[in-house]
């Protein structure tokens, strides 16, 4: 199936506590993780919480790498978006397993942008928790 883009949805359980506090850290990760996948960075936001927690970003030129910690429970949310055949999200997101020190992860790839269906103004996918 052809699509303009690949999305992982990203969770990273039992990481270090201590990593997931380091806004500088973090954002060495990230950019890391950019960089392993091959993709051109384009500009990089972080931001810590009181008393924890970081969010940032890292705008690639094929889209973005995002994460949200919650150190006080060893996790991390991770959105990994490529556009193009020449980025590899996967190499993003085993960099990021490692250098998060994480002891579990679950993670799901979605196809953005699929163009190629006939129906794809008559589907509709609706999640509920």
């Amino acid at each position: 199936m052809k699509s303009l883009g690949r999305h992982l949805l990203v969770e990273y359980y039992n990481c270090d506590p201590k990593v997931l506090m380091d806004v500088g850290r973090i954002e060495d990760i990230l950019v890391g993780a950019a960089k392993k996948a091959k993709a051109h960075i384009v500009d990089v936001v972080f931001h810590s919480f009181n008393p924890h927690g970081i969010s940032g970003v890292v705008v690639i030129e094929e889209s973005h790498l995002t994460i949200h910690t919650w150190p006080e429970h060893g996790f991390a949310s991770v959105d990994i978006y490529t556009c193009g055949k020449s980025v590899d999200p996967w190499s993003a997101y085993q960099y990021m397993l490692k250098e998060l020190k994480a002891k579990h992860a679950t993670s799901m790839e979605m196809k953005r942008g699929v163009l190629n269906t006939k129906s794809r103004l008559k589907s509709r996918s609706f999640i509920t928790v």
